[in-house]
């Protein structure tokens, strides 16, 4: 790849823009579209140990990775300061929805009375999830609980325009209509899928398992293929199909998986192995990665259970952990330039800056990075380096009192330039507190693993237990 100055200017130009309206998946898109210039020169930048190996290899070929953490023990201390972060990410979902039509706003304004009307499905299928959690911890009673998912399923259903059974990204949370000329997008469907099958399992009422069945149903994963194996990004009637397709390892796990555990319209198995899984290194640890922040580690895990089980390239799980402890020593390496960070203040991931949106992270270093500190980047590693990030939550809660607010933590903060968010963004609480749950009681992903299609997705791609005794062909 030929590296030149006037590439690496328009990717900056990118990564630094101001995010009004703009969502991490499509600033991701963007950087995709130029090339990956800026993230492989200051990649060189880094120790010889964190250059990433041209060719690809298989899990099978791995060296050292992190071990996988033991049976999460909390103490009665942690457990009740995951509570009170649950009960607090969960009222943003409650009082920040439309409850006739059920869809959630994208974000909100802490300090102010927000007006603003811009729900996301991926907010939605968060927050669907989110009920449940809340109704089974009594947040809220059963009758409420089932009310508003019931309301939320039958809006989706009826109402919320969809084409061949993808949602647009953003819509009007009171009307549903679409908003900011968003694409249906395929990942932003998926996790609202996710939220609206973990309903299915929770509740077992007949309303919601009709709806939820009825939804699903109707997507059509065969399309969004196009007759290939790799799938796109989105799709809007005004350009057709976005050129952007789901080709290298990120969060794109659970739109596969849950295409190919369709019963209507089934992706073919092979879809499974057309994306690439590139190997990273940096400080001896090795791992599946991306040029990416921390969230494409996090949010297939948030519904899929990868504990104990591998495909023929990885154990998923303990890749996510070693990529958030390679995450973690990244951090603390870089507090020579931001001595803010430390062992219990670090994680960066696409947030708020005090600049605007920006997708920031690494190894290898990506974005204008500033020594801003994202609470979602630790709190969506929580099953993974429980330890670890839970240090860094209840630090940030007692020591910056001004990034804590009535839904949790603010989106991001940066305590060297003394400024934090105004804004709580609804994915990054929920993934929050969908794995704060997770790391108490694996709540989501025992419920979520009931479903067929989420069983016959892992099955199809080839999932079996994980035994490291058992000899590797």
């Amino acid at each position: 790849m030929k590296f030149d100055g006037k590439s690496e200017a328009h990717i900056r130009k990118i990564v630094d823009s101001q995010g009004n309206g703009i969502s991490r998946r499509q600033l991701l898109r963007q950087l995709a579209s130029v090339s990956l210039v800026l993230p492989l020169a200051e990649w060189k930048s880094l120790p010889v140990s964190a250059q990433i190996p041209i060719q690809h290899r298989t899990a099978s070929q791995f060296g050292e990775t992190a071990p996988a953490p033991p049976p999460t023990a909390l103490s009665p201390e942690d457990d009740q300061f995951l509570d009170d972060l649950e009960r607090s990410n969960f009222l943003f979902f409650w009082e920040q929805a439309n409850p006739e039509t059920g869809l959630i706003k994208d974000r909100c304004n802490v300090r102010t009375a927000d007006t603003s009307v811009a729900a996301s499905i991926a907010s939605t299928g968060f927050g669907l999830t989110a009920i449940c959690i809340a109704e089974k911890r009594g947040f809220i009673s059963h009758q409420d609980a089932r009310l508003r998912v019931i309301a939320t399923l039958s809006f989706v259903w009826k109402k919320l325009p969809t084409h061949r059974g993808f949602f647009y990204h953003f819509a009007n949370m009171n009307t549903g209509e679409r908003i900011w000329d968003s694409e249906v997008s395929s990942v932003d469907t998926a996790i609202l899928l996710c939220g609206i099958l973990t309903c299915r399992q929770h509740f077992k009422d007949r309303d919601i398992v009709q709806l939820s069945r009825a939804i699903f149903d109707r997507v059509d994963w065969k399309w969004l293929s196009q007759d290939i194996t790799l799938l796109p990004m989105g799709w809007t009637p005004e350009f057709g199909f976005l050129p952007s397709k789901w080709d290298y390892y990120s969060e794109l796990m659970m739109i596969y998986l849950l295409g190919m555990g369709s019963s209507s319209h089934p992706l073919p198995p092979e879809a499974w192995s057309a994306w690439k899984r590139m190997t990273f290194e940096y400080d001896g640890l090795r791992y599946i990665g991306s040029f990416a922040p921390l969230f494409v580690h996090q949010y297939s895990q948030a519904w899929f259970d990868f504990r104990h089980k591998r495909d023929e390239y990885a154990n998923y799980f303990q890749n996510s952990a070693t990529a958030t402890e390679v995450h973690r020593r990244f951090c603390v390496e870089l507090a020579k330039t931001f001595p803010d960070y430390s062992d219990d203040l670090w994680g960066i991931t696409a947030s708020d800056s005090l600049n605007g949106y920006v997708v920031w992270g690494g190894p290898p270093a990506t974005g204008p990075i500033d020594g801003t500190v994202v609470p979602a980047a630790t709190g969506g590693s929580l099953p993974f380096l429980t330890d670890a990030t839970l240090l860094v939550l209840k630090n940030i809660k007692a020591r910056y009192p001004q990034a804590w607010c009535r839904y949790g933590f603010v989106d991001a903060f940066n305590p060297l330039k003394k400024w934090y968010d105004n804004d709580v963004v609804g994915i990054d609480t929920g993934i929050t507190m969908l794995m704060a749950e997770n790391v108490r009681t694996s709540f989501v992903w025992d419920t979520f693993m009931k479903n067929p299609e989420a069983q016959r997705g892992m099955a199809t791609a080839g999932f079996k237990l994980d035994n490291p005794a058992a000899p590797k062909s």
